[in-house]
Order: structure tokens, then C-alpha cells, then sequence
């Protein structure tokens, strides 16, 4: 059987899956997302991690942040004022060059729109001659971390409609797109005019594929070099291949339960923290997701700042859960569902299966939480109902994966989730003292004290709940060497990739 035929079988069997002609010299990297639109608020994850977007700050592997398309940056005594080095003989992929009214156009026209930088204190960002001045109306000691956010990439002026609107991905990184059909695929080319290394392979290319059976089997047949988001099993038949190597490493991001607080069942902190010990994260790890353990507070260790080993950890012990729901009125019916004031304790626990361990996970909790009287219903959805039910208010339980790094400083998103009312964090929540801890954090204030209070305070009210840390695999064909995992996902390191011989 043809690569081709493969391929387009492959196709029919996810029923949307783009078919491309196969070429033996091009790489192609395969993952779960789909390109909604050449946007950067929306899709701008894929462009950077495909090399294709650059942002003005970077990130290694161990978090540090480091020069992108700013070789330096310096913040004013009274921390209002930063100014940015730009990177001189930038150009764009459209040949245009990356001038400092070109960085600050990106920049406002990130900042107008949902995402980290509209939430910051900035009072105005100005170009300047080779360099540009982001002024703040108060200290903001984690800026850089917020522009090495992939929202925060700096594209070419004629990427934007007049509203602002993304019309075409037109960045600065090692490869430029040569073909984009969302929701779907991405072909790219290496950039001749590039200011950094160039890329060891050419051609590129990108495939979003729901289904994880499909991308399973892309992998094992070589359809695909790199292939993201698989399942336990997945990894497992995987990695007894001889043609396949599975790549693995801890990441900053955590699997856990998203609570409306705002809920008349989940109000009180002893609800929360009765579904908390109805959860057997060890089994769930083990049996389900294949961990060593679970997560026993939410910021997981390669979250160093955060993580808090002093923590009381969180444990599973349902006849303490069963007490504490007795506690608030809950009785036994008749059918084993709680009852208070003749209502049942049924809730709706929303997932999507973006994540193929979501789903998985969502049915065991179905099970762990009757045990104590609560009657869940899954509903596994597009990932967007998520957001959505968050602003609307109908969302009662989400079971996500949130991911600490997507600012390279936690802060960032730990400030949106929990103080700001992100879409992914905390919902209908509010704690004054955590507030103005996380303030102090993000002003410069403060240091490891003031973040071990922050994270008791998760640890004690649980606007959400942890259940594991993550680890990020990858299948990597044999035909290729150099391969990594970014830990901070910013990228999938495609220019550092080579053939075998």
C-alpha cells in the first residue's frame, strides 16, 4: 500500500482529515488542534510552535526567559516604563521590513483583543528608533513573560484587515506559509530571508485530526513524523516499534475540574472539597492515564515557584467526603442521589475530547462521585463550550487541562484565571487575600511566602480541582533526528530537525 493510499484512508476514516500529496521530503507534524483562522488570538498557538510566528521574547526549556525578536530589554526604576531592543535586519515573510511601528501595530492590535495583554495596565506602547517603549499605569515586573505569550507575535502590517481582523499568518520565523486551509492544514516553506539559522528541512507541513485512533495510526505507518495527543494505549502500542520513538516529559500543565463556585450545590468550600476526596487521582493516574501519581495540588513541580511541598496534600477518603456533605443538609434518597430541599445533587461535568484522556477520565469520575450521592452527567463537546458556559454562567463542572507556561511566567496565568475571570480558571470565585497576593506578585512584590499563601488558598476553598499533572508525548518517526519536546510548548523545534541518514 502507497503512502498516498494510506493516507487518503486515513482521511476517510476521521471524515474530514485534509488529504496532501505526500512528499518524501517534507516533514509532517500531526496534532489534535484545528486552525480556525489565519488569527493569532484564535490559532496563533500552531504559528508559533510551527515556526512560522515569532514573538519579541522567548523561553528555554527551563522557563528562563531569553532574546527573540528583542535582543534586550530594561525597565525604569519605578518599573512604569520598559524599552525594547528590537532585532536589527528582521524581515517579514511578505519582504517587508520589521520595523519598530511594525512591532507596535501587532502589539495594539493583540492587546484589543481577548487574551493576556488586554488585562495589563498598559497606558500606551510607542515606537521609537529601533526599540520600543511600553508604558504602564503600575508596575508590571512579569511584562516580558507576557510578550513571549503566542498571542503577543508580531506580524507583518498586511496579516491585518483594517479592523484588525487576521487575514494572513505573515511572520518573521525560520518557515512561511506556502498554503493554509483551516480549519484543517498548513503547508510551509523554509524562509530564505530568515535573520536566525536556517531550518535543516525545507518543507513542512501541518494537520489537524480529531480523532486520536487516526493520528495513532498515522504514526505507526509513517504517514506523519510527528504526531501529538495520543492516548495511554496509544503510547504504549507505540512504543514497541521499532520504526517509532516515543518521547516524553513533565510539562506545566494540569488536569483538573473547573467549578462553578456560583453554583447553589457547589457554593460552599466543604462541597468542593467533598468532590476533592471523592477522587482517587492514584487510580486514575495509574489505570487511566498511566502516570507514576497524581496531582496532589495544582501547580505541579515544573511549576518550581509554585509548586509548595509544604501542602497538605489533597487525598481520597470518601467517608470524609460522605460527613462533609451531611454536614450541609445533603440526605440519601431512595436511589442513592443526595437530596436537599427536594432537589437531587445532579451536576453536569463538560469535556471534550481535544484530549483523548479527558473523555476517559470524565466516565471514572462519573463513577467516584455516585459513590458519595451525586448523580453526573458528562457531556463531551466541542472545547469551546467551555469558555462559553464560563460567560454565560450555565457551566456547572469542566474538566480541562490548563497549562501554566503559555506565559512563561505562571503568573500570567495564574493572575487571568484566578483574579481576572479567564475563561479557564476560577468561575464566580473571588478571595480578596489571594487578590492582592497575586497583585503584589505581579507588581514584583513579595516572593516565595507570599506564593506558598497563594497556593494554600487554592488548597483550602478549591475553586478548582486537581487531579493530575501532565506529562506531553510525542511519537517520532525514525526518519528523522534532533527531536525534543518544549516543556513551555511555545514550539515543536521543526528547525532543528534533520533527516536520518
Amino acid at each position: 500500500m502507497t503512502r498516498t493510499f494510506l493516507k487518503a484512508a486515513v482521511a476517510l476514516a476521521c471524515f474530514a482529515m485534509p488529504v496532501l500529496a505526500q512528499a518524501d521530503d517534507r516533514l509532517d507534524v500531526v496534532a489534535q488542534f484545528e486552525i480556525k483562522a489565519p488569527e493569532p488570538a484564535t490559532s496563533g498557538y500552531i504559528f508559533t510552535r510551527m515556526g512560522v510566528a515569532e514573538t519579541l521574547v522567548n523561553a528555554n526549556a527551563d522557563g528562563e526567559l531569553t532574546p527573540g525578536l528583542a535582543t534586550s530589554w530594561e525597565v525604569s526604576q519605578d518599573g512604569m516604563t520598559w524599552v525594547f531592543a528590537l532585532r536589527e535586519g528582521v524581515v517579514f515573510h511578505d519582504g517587508s521590513a520589521m520595523t519598530a511601528d511594525a512591532v507596535v501595530n501587532a502589539l495594539e492590535i493583540a492587546r484589543a483583543k481577548p487574551g493576556p495583554l488586554q488585562d495589563l495596565p498598559i497606558t500606551g506602547i510607542a515606537a521609537g528608533d529601533g526599540e520600543i517603549t511600553v508604558t504602564l499605569s503600575e508596575p508590571m515586573a512579569a511584562l516580558p513573560a507576557f510578550l513571549a505569550e503566542y498571542r503577543s507575535q508580531i506580524l507583518s502590517p498586511a496579516s491585518y484587515a483594517a479592523d484588525g481582523t487576521g487575514v494572513a499568518i505573515i511572520g518573521t520565523g525560520p518557515y512561511r506559509i506556502t498554503a493554509m486551509e483551516p480549519p484543517l492544514s498548513l503547508d510551509a516553506t523554509a524562509f530564505a530571508e530568515y535573520w536566525g539559522n536556517a531550518p535543516h528541512i525545507a518543507d513542512v507541513s501541518y494537520s489537524g485530526v480529531s480523532r486520536v485512533e487516526t493520528r495513532a495510526l498515522m504514526a505507526e505507518s509513517g504517514e506523519a513524523e510527528f504526531v501529538f495527543g495520543l492516548d495511554p494505549a496509544s503510547v504504549s502500542r507505540l512504543g514497541m516499534l521499532d520504526d517509532v520513538e516515543v518521547l516524553s516529559v513533565a510539562i506545566p500543565r494540569t488536569l483538573l475540574i473547573k467549578v462553578n463556585a456560583g453554583h447553589p450545590f457547589l457554593a460552599e468550600p466543604d462541597a468542593r472539597r467533598a468532590l476533592s476526596l471523592a477522587i482517587d487521582r492514584a487510580g486514575i493516574a495509574q489505570a487511566v492515564l498511566r502516570y507514576p501519581e497524581g496531582a496532589d495540588q495544582l501547580f505541579p513541580p515544573s511549576t518550581a515557584d509554585w509548586h509548595n511541598d509544604a501542602l497538605a496534600p489533597l487525598s481520597y477518603e470518601v467517608e470524609e467526603a460522605k460527613k462533609l456533605l451531611a454536614g450541609l443538609g445533603w440526605e440519601a434518597g431512595s436511589d442513592g442521589i443526595l437530596t436537599r430541599d427536594g432537589a437531587r445533587f445532579a451536576v453536569t461535568l463538560t469535556t471534550y475530547p481535544d484530549r483523548p484522556e479527558l473523555p476517559l477520565v470524565a466516565a471514572v469520575l462519573e463513577q467516584q462521585f455516585r459513590t458519595i450521592g451525586i448523580d453526573l452527567t458528562v457531556n463531551t463537546t466541542n472545547s469551546s463550550e467551555i469558555p462559553a458556559g464560563h460567560q454565560d454562567g450555565s457551566l456547572e463542572l469542566g474538566l480541562i487541562a490548563r497549562n501554566f507556561s503559555l506565559v512563561p511566567d505562571p503568573i500570567g496565568t495564574i493572575l487571568s484565571d484566578y483574579v481576572g475571570n479567564g475563561d479557564w480558571g476560577a468561575m464566580n470565585w473571588r478571595n480578596e487575600e489571594f487578590a492582592t497576593l497575586l497583585r503584589g506578585l505581579a507588581r514584583g512584590d513579595g516572593g516565595n511566602a507570599e506564593r506558598a499563601r497563594a497556593s494554600e488558598i487554592l488548597q483550602a476553598e478549591l475553586p478548582i480541582i486537581p487531579i493530575a499533572w501532565y506529562r506531553q508525548t510525542l511519537a517520532v518517526s525514525d526518519r528523522v533526528t534532533g527531536a525534543e519536546i518544549d516543556p513551555f510548548e511555545r514550539s515543536f523545534g521543526l528547525e532543528n530537525i534533520r533527516w536520518a541518514e
